[in-house]
């Protein structure tokens, strides 16, 4: 059974802290969710870091899988001592998991069940294991146009596909309820987590924007088009705008509870032309001789 070392899947030292162990997860669960990456093997690295963080996020099996793991990895694991098996919290299915995690862990699906996983299946004379109702909790990144306005989004939970309704303007932190979805009848809950981007982020109510205006326009003035969550918009640019400066949109930020929106701010950058034109160039280069006169 090949050992698997999942402080290297997360990206951290053997001594990260649960803090570091939690913002290396989320970083990589938003690089590879299957929902929304494009990376080649996106489903089975998303599960392998799921594995991970399961492990090493919880003391009690990190401490199990420092102390055993090796063991697990060699192929002749007979299973811990008397008295220190028993894990509490554990949630998802078999087939999520790796035969290292099943072989450290318990047989996930064997003849003995889930091992010392006593929270999840309890046994029914004459029937054997049984599953235990609970609830699952797991992550939904959104984009912030998707976000915004709400709809339908079809997420992969296991090997289920499940349409989520998300209610237009959701925010970072909130939780949807899908009854019945969790584990043998319990409920999920979806933690909203919202995607910003460098061109496009949210503080607040307040949307921040990058607007690229050509340097003839912010030198005289003019209008440029601007990306909003509504669509795009002209917007005015007055004369002698300088790079770095933040224009206001009222109004066309994120919606409030009391129905009124916050702002965008549209940070200025000047841009000039790659491929110019010989009629441009001559136009700049008459520009520039005036400028050596000043």
């Amino acid at each position: 059974m090949a050992y698997k070392d999942y402080y290297k899947i997360l990206g951290v030292s053997k001594n990260a802290s649960e803090d570091e162990i939690k913002k290396a997860f989320k970083k990589l669960a938003r690089k590879y969710h299957p929902d929304v990456s494009k990376e080649p093997g996106a489903e089975d690295k998303f599960k392998e870091i799921n594995e991970a963080y399961t492990v090493l996020s919880d003391p009690e099996k990190r401490k199990f899988y420092d102390t055993y793991g090796s063991a697990a990895g060699s192929g002749h694991w007979q299973g811990p001592p008397p008295g220190q098996g028993g894990f509490g919290g554990f949630t998802g299915n078999a087939g999520d998991f790796s035969d290292f995690f099943q072989q450290l862990f318990g047989n996930l699906g064997g003849r003995g069940g889930f091992g010392g996983f006593g929270d999840l299946f309890e046994t029914v004379p004459g029937q054997g294991p049984r599953r235990v109702a609970g609830d699952l909790e797991a992550e939904l990144p959104l984009a912030l146009e998707e976000a915004y306005r709400g709809g339908e989004k079809t997420i992969s939970i296991g090997p289920e596909r499940i349409t989520v309704r998300i209610p237009p303007g959701v925010r970072e932190g909130q939780k949807i309820r899908l009854a019945g979805k969790g584990r043998a009848g319990g409920d999920l809950y979806l933690h909203i987590r919202l995607q910003s981007r460098p061109e496009m982020r949210l503080e607040g109510d307040d949307l921040h924007t990058v607007v690229e205006v050509p340097a003839p326009i912010a030198v005289v003035g003019g209008k440029v088009r601007v990306q909003t969550l509504d669509g795009p918009v002209e917007m005015t640019i007055p004369k002698r705008t300088q790079a770095g400066r933040k224009l206001r949109l009222a109004g066309k930020g994120w919606p409030r509870k009391d129905k009124s929106r916050g702002d965008q701010y549209a940070e200025i950058r000047i841009t000039i032309p790659t491929s110019p034109s010989p009629e441009e160039e001559r136009l700049y280069a008459e520009l520039a001789e005036l400028l050596k006169v000043r």
